[in-house]
């Protein structure tokens, strides 16, 4: 099956600030963040990509357009809107500090399938539409470019976070034991058995992530016993 890359959006004025963006319009990437995404380019560099998906908002959109420029025979990145942010509800464009006076970030911390954001979704419905929407793209990719393909999207910390979550069978109640930093990535092959987490949360070189050889070892959708040799096949 192909492999997904999840890619969060690069750090954003918001991040620097301390304020739980959400879906507020005109978040964009500070200074930090362009030059992540520009550096994303180089990272994925001789690593082929079938497709790019994107969050509706300006901050992923930005930190995937350096690499659409180097890649124009992407086309440009397809947005689903149910890889966007969580809505937050009335907790949109507060200060974190603030927040965490709150009983609710309690909830949100130890005990994330109970937590409801006033007058926005809950963590149980952004794990649903995400996951969804990653396993139905996955299933896409397959049929349009063949199962060695990989594809990317870009998207928000708790979008990851929740994604992880499933194909490692966590419970969402625990899925903020996974940390994300900004332009990292996150690497998810999917197999009829069981989901491969290849990688998570990197910020480094990501050039082993080229398609494996037809005997590599998720192939099948078996694990390794043992371990993986770490043979990614030829260019």
């Amino acid at each position: 099956m192909p492999t997904l890359l999840l890619v969060r959006h690069g750090r954003s004025t918001a991040n620097t600030a301390g304020i739980l963006a959400g879906w507020t319009p005109g978040v964009d990437l500070d200074d930090t963040g362009r030059s992540q995404a520009a550096a994303l380019v180089d990272r994925l560099t001789g690593v082929p990509l079938a497709q790019v998906v994107s969050s509706p908002l300006e901050r992923c959109r930005q930190t995937l357009a350096p690499l659409v420029e180097a890649r124009p025979e992407l086309g440009g990145p397809t947005v689903d809107e149910r890889f966007g942010e969580c809505h937050y509800g009335d907790w949109t464009g507060r200060p974190l500090s603030e927040l965490a006076l709150d009983p609710l970030w309690r909830t949100v911390q130890d005990h994330a399938s109970a937590a409801v954001f006033p007058g926005g979704e809950s963590l149980r419905a952004l794990s649903h539409r995400t996951v969804a929407a990653a396993r139905e793209w996955d299933e896409k990719i397959a049929a349009e470019h063949g199962p060695e393909a990989v594809w990317a999207v870009c998207t928000h910390g708790d979008v990851v976070k929740a994604v992880v979550a499933d194909a490692l069978g966590m419970h969402l109640d625990h899925f903020q034991r996974i940390n994300v930093e900004p332009c990292s990535v996150t690497a998810i092959r999917y197999t009829p058995q069981r989901p491969f987490v290849l990688r998570m949360g990197d910020t480094g070189d990501l050039a082993s992530l080229r398609p494996r050889p037809a005997h590599g070892p998720t192939a099948s959708g078996d694990a390794v016993i043992g371990g993986d040799t770490g043979d990614t096949g030829t260019p």
